[in-house]
């Protein structure tokens, strides 16, 4: 492989370090407590300043000069009326898709009777005003805009807030214009970064404050995100973007390996890839190929970053230890090349979303098979899942109970109030035991 491109971590598996274990397992940026600083900073003005510190934020961190941040409707009918109708096609496509996969998560609302005369229920309800976040910058993301807005309309929110950063035209691209029309957004803004973050959980003069933030983006979107989850629903730490390749011998093309590799480091200089296999002998092909691949790409320096941070390519002695690091890597995406990746599924308990066999490539799950995108990252898979319709729902209970019911409860509930120390919840229960039919007629 050529040197400008190295990797972080080659070799055996048993032969990984302590340190360079901890690098893969956590992928952590090296400067993150400066980052947290500055996050905090960044918020705190929004919440004093509103949209006079996205303006400044604008012209320092995207070199636009904007008069205001919220975008047009009309605006966003041009963009989408510029675009190639190819592009306007696969957009299309892709919202369907997304729109038939979420709806078919929504789930029923439950009624049941737990025992005679005592029903429970739970019921389902959209939030009111949702934020989605969009990247920008080094791309533009219409796939990110459909994957936030798609579900967010699929369960029933009524306010569907996109923001996304602008370009020196004081636009967010105009594929995420058209995005955000063909997913069926209500309001869009020209915000991005941490700041886009803070608006949408605090609001502004001009952006409503919302019940949930979510979607992928840097680390300093990711930052927001978290220092905001107190305050909001987020849908995870969906941070910079990651694949773990995992491949048997003869299972995967090493130039398709090499691909999945490249398509998610082009991502962002923070972007975390890694390749593990039995086979020392495909590593290797895997290792030429990835050196030509990255040399022919326009986006050769980002994955070059990329792959020298939070690069790994491994060699596992067994499938057992394969199957292990996979495991304890917890991908956002996870390219299962197995023999048979259907028998290895029920033991992969910690991605974010598995690509089942070579055909199945990340790619296309980045933007049209109808599964999300916005998935936990560095790690994070472990305890969070990838956004779903049910991330823009919430749900109460309710509780009925007849006389009958009531009366048949209240004596064990008084005892139990009782143990607790709690005289009136015992008395509130025992007024409706066995004699509160004439009790109730009494009073009347």
């Amino acid at each position: 492989m050529n040197e400008t491109t190295d990797i972080a971590v080659t070799g055996r598996i048993a032969d990984v370090s302590a340190e360079q274990r901890r690098l893969l397992l956590e992928r952590r940026p090296f400067d993150e407590a400066d980052v947290q600083e500055a996050t905090r900073a960044m918020i705190a003005r929004v919440r004093s300043e509103g949209d006079a510190a996205l303006l400044d934020f604008a012209r320092r961190f995207d070199g636009a000069e904007l008069s205001a941040v919220e975008v047009p409707r009309e605006e966003w009918g041009r963009a989408l009326e510029s675009l190639d109708p190819s592009i306007t096609a696969a957009l299309t496509r892709a919202a369907r898709n997304i729109e038939v996969f979420h709806r078919a998560q929504i789930p029923a609302d439950v009624e049941v009777e737990v025992e005679p005369g005592v029903r429970l229920g739970r019921v389902f309800v959209p939030l009111d005003a949702v934020g989605v976040y969009a990247p920008g910058g080094r791309a533009a993301y219409p796939s990110s805009v459909l994957m936030g807005v798609v579900p967010a309309r699929a369960a029933g929110v009524r306010e569907i807030v996109v923001c996304s950063p602008p370009g020196a035209d004081g636009l967010p691209s105009r594929v995420v214009q058209a995005a955000a029309a063909i997913g069926g957004a209500t309001r869009l803004f020209a915000v991005g970064g941490a700041g886009a973050v803070a608006a949408l959980a605090y609001g502004t003069e001009t952006i409503p404050r919302c019940a949930a933030v979510v979607g992928p983006g840097n680390r300093w979107v990711l930052e927001a995100k978290r220092q905001v989850a107190g305050e909001v629903i987020i849908d995870s730490p969906a941070g910079p973007s990651e694949v773990l390749v995992v491949a048997e011998e003869g299972c995967a093309p090493p130039a398709w390996i090499a691909a999945e590799l490249v398509a998610q480091a082009e991502h962002d200089p923070d972007a975390a890839v890694a390749f593990v296999t039995t086979s020392p002998s495909l590593l290797e092909a895997v290792r030429v190929e990835l050196g030509a691949q990255v040399e022919a790409s326009p986006r050769r320096e980002v994955i070059r970053h990329a792959l020298r941070t939070f690069g790994a390519l491994l060699v596992a002695e067994s499938r057992e230890e394969m199957l292990a690091f996979t495991e304890g890597y917890a991908a956002e995406h996870l390219s299962l090349c197995t023999r048979d990746p259907r028998a290895d599924l029920p033991g992969i308990r910690t991605s974010g979303t598995v690509f089942m066999g070579p055909s199945s490539s990340v790619a296309f799950g980045d933007y049209m098979t109808g599964a999300n995108h916005v998935l936990p990252t560095a790690g994070t898979a472990r305890s969070f899942s990838g956004l779903s319709a049910l991330d823009f729902l919430r749900s109460f209970t309710w509780q009925e109970l007849t006389a009958e019911g009531a009366a048949g409860m209240a004596e064990p509930v008084g005892t139990l109030a009782e143990a607790e120390g709690l005289p009136g919840h015992a008395a509130a229960a025992r007024l409706r035991g066995p004699g509160a039919a004439s009790a109730r007629e009494g009073g009347a």
